[in-house]
């Protein structure tokens, strides 16, 4: 432009000139070389208007990072705070673009230009964004630096949509597929060893049910997992994750479909006014692109959707569901049971040493100030009778059921046997590799030659600790069962009753049976009746009815022993509750229950056996009756020796029973035995000793008896016990005589 140099004033030429440079990637920093050394040549350019090179600051700590947002540009943002600060004259860029695509940030950056009498500067000429016309310019190029990137990614996301659109779009995918040479073609990976691990994932899970036990199956049989980063690496066999477990199991890919567009970038602002980007999972219904039956998949659609609805019912299910994954504990309806009356799903609870299972619903109704459960009952006779209806279902299929569970056992060896046959060849052929690669190189070589004899000795060292493991493993393998035994077996599969109450069953494996045919159970309690109405809904929408009835007597009377009575009777004259049950549980009693006591079970005691509060005496003795820390704080000496001179009896202490605390009575005759220096007469422990030639416990004895006078200094060197040692004292020995 032709006023170039009427616009550039001294207060410009005084401060200094940045030149900003930027490439909108990494890859464009490397190979767009011609670009970037444009934009280093602008400083030359602002020697040549006028700047000094020392007033040349270049900024270019935003190489390969995008001008779309000001976001993580650390150099833009310096640059931002030196021109609201006064200390820029003009900005070079070698186009708009180069500065922001985002006219948010563009138009912040010509406010504060405006304001601060800033230039801008291009390969254009030099603007002045405080003149109206350089600012409509200035407007309209940041304008179309901002549609110029819109066009651009529009253009971009167009082609890869449509391209995604047909399935030819050729993105990561996960272990055990890989892209063919056709448009779109997606093939198993030809390694047989990594697609036998992935079939292994979806025939353990389809007998377990769960993504967690099919990764403890795949740790108990010390089994390896394929692992690529990148379509590009190399397969690693690492351990089994239950990351790769559940994701192996939740990638629809393995069903054969293709897909595209299952999450979506949000930009939000954070809690210090950031506004940052997240990716957010989209559900089914709105993916971009979902072509199933695309290629040759480990499973089909319907069992990808089965196994997706089976992880979904083994999270913990939303109220008034039911389901949720099998758990520890005995009750056999955990996540099955449903209240009868307000249809929220029954909770468990144990009870006592035997841990009794039982249900309660967590709804609560106001009855009489006090909230009342909705529903509570044992589940001994519920679960009794449930598992006895689930039997009679089954029992027609008993007998292919006992030969199945033989032959299952067998086949889920065998399934982690041949992982381990595979294991085994893999380890061949890499030491066969490694032996090659060794052979191969120049002996002389010995710099090579080391580092591949390494390898080869380490190749052999894994192929016979594999071959080791698969012997052991084939040893171990059960036995196949004869005519005699599987006639035995199937005479035993006549009796569900015995298989149900075997020992080997656990309860695990009894609630995994029940949830194959059950899928909830509706529990209604009539208290009234003593009995319990059962709705059994079966999978395929059967309803099957049943009443149990429940225990109408009460459990014998426990009752509390009676030392713990009368000790309770005897404490209750000097302390309150809290401090009576402190003192029991100090003792280690329990109640009547085999629970530790608190306030309320104390309480609820005295009252049953009416045994008086504590009161405080209306009268009180001479003296305050004060805890050991609070009588040393008036004292004026430490805790640890007020205990130390009750144990020796100096002081006297209260003590009702073992575990009470001490209490001491704060008298005046109390009060002067603790001095602040050593009267006249009172010498030493030590020189008390050698004046009457005894030894220190004997002193101590004359003390607590009386004989001997003493008192506490607590201050200054002459700090501790001192004794009042009379000159005319009879010896010892004339005392005991």
């Amino acid at each position: 432009m032709s006023d170039t140099n009427h616009k550039i004033g001294a207060g410009h030429l005084q401060r200094a000139a940045f030149v900003y440079i930027r490439q909108s990637s990494a890859s464009q920093v490397e190979h767009n070389r011609e670009s970037t050394q444009r934009q280093y040549a602008l400083a030359q350019r602002a020697v040549a208007l006028g700047w000094h090179e020392q007033q040349v600051s270049v900024v270019d700590e935003d190489l390969g990072l995008s001008g779309a947002s000001v976001a993580h540009r650390g150099g833009f943002a310096r640059m931002t705070a030196e021109v609201a600060l006064g200390h820029v004259g003009i900005i070079l860029g070698l186009e708009v673009s180069r500065l922001a695509r985002n006219n948010s940030d563009w138009y912040r950056l010509l406010d504060l230009c405006s304001m601060t009498d800033t230039l801008i500067g291009d390969a254009d000429g030099v603007y002045n964004p405080a003149l109206f016309n350089d600012r409509l310019l200035l407007g309209l190029k940041g304008t179309m630096s901002e549609a110029e990137l819109h066009i651009l990614r529009a253009r971009l996301d167009g082609g890869i949509r449509n391209k995604a659109a047909r399935g030819e779009l050729r993105r990561g995918l996960p272990t055990g597929l890989v892209w063919g040479e056709a448009d779109g073609e997606v093939r198993l990976h030809p390694d047989e060893a990594v697609v036998g691990a992935i079939r292994a994932v979806f025939a353990r899970f389809s007998e377990f049910g769960s993504a967690r036990r099919v990764w403890l199956w795949f740790r108990s049989e010390n089994l390896s997992f394929p692992l690529q980063m990148h379509h590009t690496d190399q397969i690693r066999w690492v351990a089994p994750t239950y990351t790769a477990i559940h994701g192996v199991l939740s990638s629809p890919v393995y069903a054969g479909a293709y897909c595209y567009g299952k999450s979506r970038q949000v930009r939000y602002v954070d809690e210090h006014g950031v506004l940052k980007t997240r990716l957010r999972r989209l559900p089914q219904s709105e993916w971009a692109v979902l072509i199933r039956d695309h290629h040759e998949g480990y499973i089909d659609w319907a069992t990808y959707e089965a196994n997706q609805a089976r992880l979904g019912a083994n999270t913990r299910p939303t109220p008034h569901q039911a389901g949720g994954v099998v758990r520890e504990g005995t009750a056999l309806l955990q996540g099955l049971a449903i209240c009868g009356r307000c249809g929220r799903r029954l909770k468990t609870q144990y009870r006592g040493t035997n841990q009794t299972p039982g249900y309660y619903c967590a709804n609560k109704d106001i009855v009489n100030g006090r909230g009342v459960y909705c529903l509570n009952v044992g589940g001994l006779q519920i679960d009794a009778a449930v598992a006895e209806s689930f039997l009679r279902a089954v029992e027609p299929a008993g007998l292919e059921a006992a030969v199945r569970a033989a032959e299952r056992l067998e086949a889920d060896h065998d399934a982690a046997l041949a992982q381990w046959r595979l294991a085994v060849e893999r380890a061949s052929y890499e030491a066969q590799r490694a032996e090659r690669r060794y052979h191969a190189v120049d002996p002389e070589n010995r710099l090579v030659a080391r580092g591949l004899e390494a390898q080869w000795e380490k190749q052999l060292r894994e192929l016979e600790r594999a071959q080791q493991e698969l012997a052991r493993r084939e040893q171990l393998r059960p036995r196949t069962l004869n005519a005699q035994e599987r006639q035995s077996l199937l005479a035993i599969g006549k009796d569900l009753q015995r298989l149900w109450h075997a020992p080997s069953l656990t309860v695990r494996d009894r609630k995994q049976l029940l949830r194959t045919l059950l899928e909830e159970v509706t529990v209604t309690v009539h208290r009234e009746q003593y009995r319990a109405q059962l709705k059994l809904r079966w999978r395929g929408g059967k309803l099957t009815e049943c009443d149990v009835e429940l225990p109408r007597s009460r459990p014998a009377t426990i009752r509390t022993d009676e030392d713990t009575i009368d000790l309770v009777r005897r404490l209750a004259q000097h302390y309150p509750d809290a401090t009576i049950a402190g003192i029991l549980n100090a003792q280690g009693r329990l109640s009547a229950q085999g629970m530790r006591f608190n306030q309320n079970l104390v309480g609820n005691l005295r009252r049953h056996w009416k045994i008086p509060c504590f009161e405080r005496p209306a009268e009180r003795p001479e003296g305050e009756l004060l805890s050991i820390r609070q009588a040393a704080r008036v004292l004026g000496t430490a805790p640890s020796t007020l205990h130390r001179w009750v144990n020796h009896g100096f002081i006297a202490g209260e003590h009702p029973t073992p575990g009470a605390p001490w209490r001491i009575r704060i008298t005046e005759t109390l009060r002067n035995l603790f001095v602040d220096s050593s009267p006249d007469g009172y010498v030493a422990m030590q020189v008390a000793t050698l004046r009457l030639g005894v030894s220190r416990q004997t002193v101590l004895q004359r003390v607590k008896r009386g004989e001997l006078d003493a008192v506490l200094v607590r201050r200054g060197r002459s700090k501790g016990l001192r004794i009042k040692v009379v000159n005319d004292q009879p010896d010892f020995f004339e005392r005991t005589s």
